[in-house]
């Protein structure tokens, strides 16, 4: 890897083209090398994922509304259109990716990585995917643009915070899957420079939809950005240019967004000829909630079996999860978010509240992404009883290993110390989740497909289940006309049921 050092350059400081960092993540997409045998592997793992989370929201409103619009859209000219999941139409790309991208996003289950910035790196799947089928690209090709997706989201994760000035992290996406749909169409830099700085410049947005009273938006957000992005290639293969330097320029997004005027970030990236690996630095969800709350259901869960008087909150005199700075700020006591605590929010607030997602694990001993969020079970007395006993606060240690470079030592978990109403202390710890590589039941191939086949129980035919996982497995042999095999169909079609008011479109 090759560490980028990135700051802002004054009006009268001209930054060359190829010393950009624009310039540098198009070099990256622009060198078309065949994935590792591990890292295709991952890649597979990854688009049963997604697909096995997208199939488990298909009846939910936001996922309804995204299909409607894109729907509404025709296929557009000089292609195959792409495919919307649940759905028997084709729409243009950039309207697939939008409605895909929501289906995906909407119950917060897909992948993760986090650094100094948080990301969902599986985002970038909808986006590429809806590029290939719409101009009949092959699996191989598919199979590079992900792995570019990956590579350069990851990479802008690792080196510049975008939470710190409270920007949505999916502004590392538009670039991403912009240099991801690059890759796949095997342009060259100088148009998916271009490409990723329209990208970035159309997909900066604060992180308000990420606090207080979460709204449907949380799942749009990663949609809109993918959108953007394919929109953004489309116009640099038309010869349009975009603002620059959009990172470094003394009006651009580092000098007024983000560190200001005498920032500088480290953004390491692949060399010539080196293998695109960072998909294999990310990791999955168990459960359907924020990555930062997998290992605290874990323990949580562990805790409500092997200790049931925990369960019982005239038992229990407080809680408290001594945890990283994220997870207090962020789904924590320390968001200063009444709604973190309040039996009626939102099931988008909920799976952002660790004091409401320690409780449920503990009294059920165990998480699901539907009856876990149901209104009655967060309104149960004796929930809400005990609910409001559990706050969080930041440890310095466990923030350290929450940024450490070390895959070893890095950790999104903390320590719980339960004061009991006898005067007696529970105290344990968690660092990782069981699904994290690193943990007690690491996800492999096998997990991948047991997720699909539960979350798709009920929603597919088995047949379509087996024929989907076939295909899947097959991604880097597909052929163009395969492709439009990655999107499921359900065994009713869920907007019959659920009927979407009508917009514009």
């Amino acid at each position: 890897m090759i560490d980028h050092t990135v700051r802002v350059y004054r009006s009268d400081e001209p930054l060359a083209r190829d010393e950009q960092l624009a310039w540098k993540i198009a070099e990256v997409a622009a060198e078309q090398l065949d994935p590792t045998p591990e890292v295709a592997d991952m890649v597979i793992n990854r688009v049963i994922d997604n697909a096995a989370v997208a199939t488990a929201s298909l009846g939910r409103a936001p996922i309804l509304a995204a299909r409607a619009q894109a729907e509404a859209h025709p296929v557009s000219r000089h292609g195959r259109g792409a495919t919307v999941v649940g759905s028997p139409e084709r729409t243009s790309p950039e309207w697939a990716a939008w409605a895909n991208g929501v289906a995906v996003r909407e119950l917060d289950y897909h992948d993760t990585f986090l650094a100094a910035e948080y990301s969902h790196p599986g985002d970038n799947i909808p986006p590429i995917l809806a590029v290939a089928q719409h101009l009949g690209r092959s699996g191989a090709e598919l199979l590079r643009g992900i792995v570019t997706g990956y590579e350069i989201q990851v990479d802008l994760v690792k080196g510049i915070s975008l939470h710190a000035h409270k920007i949505d992290h999916v502004a590392h996406l538009g670039p991403s899957a912009a240099a991801g749909i690059g890759t796949l169409l095997g342009l060259g830099p100088a148009t998916v420079y271009q490409a990723v700085g329209q990208a970035l410049h159309t997909t900066t947005a604060t992180r308000q939809s990420r606090k207080g009273e979460i709204s449907t938006w949380k799942a749009h957000a990663p949609a809109f950005a993918g959108k953007m992005a394919v929109e953004a290639v489309d116009r640099a293969m038309r010869g349009q240019t975009s603002p620059s330097p959009i990172y470094e320029g003394s009006d651009g997004v580092i000098a007024w967004l983000l560190d200001g005027p005498d920032a500088r970030y480290t953004v390491p990236l692949p060399g010539p000829g080196e293998a695109r690996r960072a998909i294999l630095d990310t990791y999955t969800k168990e459960h359907s909630a924020e990555y930062q709350a997998q290992a605290w259901i874990d323990l949580a869960r562990r805790l409500g079996r092997e200790r049931p008087e925990l369960r019982d909150p005239a038992n229990v005199s407080a809680v408290v999860l001594h945890t990283s700075h994220h997870t207090h700020h962020v789904i924590g006591s320390g968001a200063g978010d009444p709604q973190k605590y309040d039996p009626t929010a939102s099931r988008e607030t909920l799976d952002h509240s660790i004091p409401y997602i320690f409780t449920v694990a503990l009294q059920d001993g165990a998480w699901d992404h539907v009856d876990s969020y149901a209104p009655e079970r967060a309104a149960r007395p004796d929930t809400v009883e005990l609910w409001r006993t559990v706050t969080t606060a930041e440890d310095p240690e466990w923030t350290r290993r929450y940024h450490s470079h070390d895959p070893a030592e890095k950790a999104f978990g903390g320590r719980v110390e339960i004061e009991l109403a006898d005067g007696s202390r529970v105290v344990e710890e968690i660092a990782v989740a069981d699904a994290h590589p690193l943990g007690a039941r690491p996800f492999a191939r096998e997990q991948y497909v047991a997720k699909f086949r539960a979350l798709a129980a009920g929603v597919l035919a088995d047949e379509e289940t087996e024929r989907f996982l076939d295909v899947a497995q097959r991604l880097p042999e597909l052929t163009a006309d395969e492709l439009d095999g990655l999107t499921v169909t359900p065994l009713t079609d869920p907007a019959a049921a659920h009927p979407v008011a009508p917009g514009i479109f």
